[in-house]
């Protein structure tokens, strides 16, 4: 049975049922290292722009290993103290004065939510800095945002592209340019229309991955300083694109289970001018959440009566739990106002990026911003995907996947309300690798991010997810990698970190 929280925007999360004993972790060199240098700069040892000591100059002067230098150098960062240049090393940040100024004590008093507002984008320091030290560190994979790729046919696609580069000594260029191989695009409307869904190959554009069919779909539908309306949490790629576009985000209550809050974002179109609203209606990241089919149609009406554009993020929509295949947004668009976009990087390769968007009455721009940005998608992956959906098992493989991430899913649930501490509660994902958690109010993510790093486990603390502080006590999780022995240890020792954090 459930914790419903009612009224909440965090919804039913499942409740930890036991407590851990606490151990208070010790202060690691890596710290005590990091430490030093904060107060340095602090002082004004270290001034703005300041190039500090590499990390063999660093670990020679202090006496610790290159490896302890490498995790102080990642807290910094983590900080926003000092930043890498590449080729040049690590400098003090301009703006590391921020970060040094002591944090406003937080209110013990519960206040009720103002209105949502515009807010300029600046998350992607933080998400790189993350990912740098996902790869870095070798550390257990709970904070990556790509799905395990060891369960992938990559050796099969390999095989298809390597004929096919014999096949063909050179490419013609015009055979690379958009909307992309006919071959694919072929295969790409015919498993929609398998999944019930027709719509015209003439739509479909080729792009590098999800990524840049957000990207182009979002500058085909605003411009410079406009603002978007997101979920909340939402996933960073969708911040990042707004980051890059010069533009601001608008985040917009989620319910866990049913998705964004359709009369709060009703009340935003209402109160100001929203140019598009970017969401994941199918197994949120990082929520997990199918949105009911009523409420997609809800959706897509309410922004179809104010001529607003719906950009669906739907790259997760092979990875469902339950029987059939969820509905999109683009299933109840009858204006051309949904720009639909997906890929195969979640379920078949993600070392390929080949991913597309369909964007109705937005198709020509589309396509127009694809050749001004990035010309073309190469043809070789786009031709071994092609082959591989019309020759091999791809239903086969994704059953194969489903049943394992649907597994892991229960795994990892179970064993976080085991391990850590009452007061955690966690997600229910109908589909997708990742889960939610919400860890207690008192523990703070991104100091719960550090010292599990040093332990060598990853996390993706919640503030990756949002303009705002809402989520400093959530946690992402990841957990389509292998179920080992070494992955219970390591989700046991968050559970100890975790409640050593709650009980200070």
């Amino acid at each position: 049975m459930h914790n419903c929280a009612s009224g909440s925007n965090l919804g039913c999360l499942q409740p930890a049922r036991a407590t851990v004993k606490t151990v208070t972790p010790p202060v690691k060199l890596y710290e005590k290292l990091a430490d030093e240098i904060t107060e340095a700069v602090r002082r004004g040892v270290f001034a703005a722009g300041e190039r500090i000591a590499s990390v063999r100059q660093a670990s020679q002067q202090h006496g610790v290993s290159i490896k302890t230098v490498l995790h102080a150098y990642a807290l910094l960062e983590s900080r926003g103290i000092v930043e890498t240049r590449p080729q040049s090393g690590y400098f003090v940040r301009d703006d590391a004065a921020r970060a040094l100024a002591p944090a406003p004590a937080a209110s013990r008093t519960a206040r009720k939510a103002p209105p949502p507002v515009p807010a300029t984008v600046d998350v992607s320091r933080l998400v790189l800095s993350t990912l740098r030290s996902i790869r870095a560190h070798d550390a257990v994979p709970f904070g990556s945002p790509y799905p395990d790729p060891s369960l992938f046919p990559w050796r099969r696609i390999n095989q298809y592209a390597n004929a096919i580069a014999r096949r063909h000594a050179s490419w013609n260029l015009i055979d690379d340019l958009p909307p992309g191989n006919p071959e694919l695009i072929r295969q790409i409307a015919r498993r929609y229309a398998e999944n019930g869904l027709p719509v015209d190959p003439g739509e479909i554009v080729i792009t590098l991955g999800a990524t840049e069919a957000i990207n182009l779909s979002l500058q085909a539908v605003a411009k410079p300083g406009d603002t978007v309306a997101v979920e909340s949490p939402t996933y960073y790629a969708m911040l990042h694109a707004i980051e890059r576009l010069g533009m601001r985000a608008i985040e917009v209550t989620t319910h866990p289970q049913h998705g964004i809050d359709i009369d709060a974002l009703a009340k935003v179109i209402a109160r100001q001018k929203i140019a598009a609203c970017m969401v994941m209606p199918n197994f949120q990241n990082p929520l997990g959440f199918r949105m009911p089919d009523e409420r997609k149609r809800q959706l897509v009406e309410l922004l179809a009566a104010h001529e607003i554009p719906a950009i669906e993020n739907d790259v997760y929509q092979e990875l469902y739990f339950g029987d059939t295949r969820p509905s999109s947004l683009k299933t109840f668009d009858t204006k051309g106002l949904v720009l639909h976009c997906a890929s195969f990087s979640k379920s078949l390769s993600a070392s390929y990026r080949i991913g597309w968007a369909l964007p109705g009455r937005y198709r020509a721009q589309v396509e127009k911003l694809k050749f001004l940005n990035t010309l073309t998608t190469p043809s070789v992956p786009q031709v071994a995907v092609a082959d591989y959906l019309r020759q091999d098992g791809y239903d086969r493989h994704l059953r194969h996947l489903r049943r394992v991430y649907r597994q892991q899913a229960s795994i990892m649930s179970a064993l976080v309300l085991r391990f850590f501490p009452v007061g955690t509660r966690v997600s229910t994902p109908q589909g997708g690798y990742v889960l939610w958690v919400e860890l207690p109010p008192q523990v703070d993510a991104m100091q719960l991010y550090q010292a599990a790093l040093a332990r060598g486990i990853t996390v993706g603390p919640g503030l990756m997810f949002s303009t705002r502080n809402d989520y400093r006590h959530f946690i992402r999780l990841n957990y389509s990698y292998p179920w080992t022995a070494q992955a219970e240890a390591a989700l046991k020792t968050l559970g100890e970190l975790v409640s050593a954090m709650a009980a200070a």
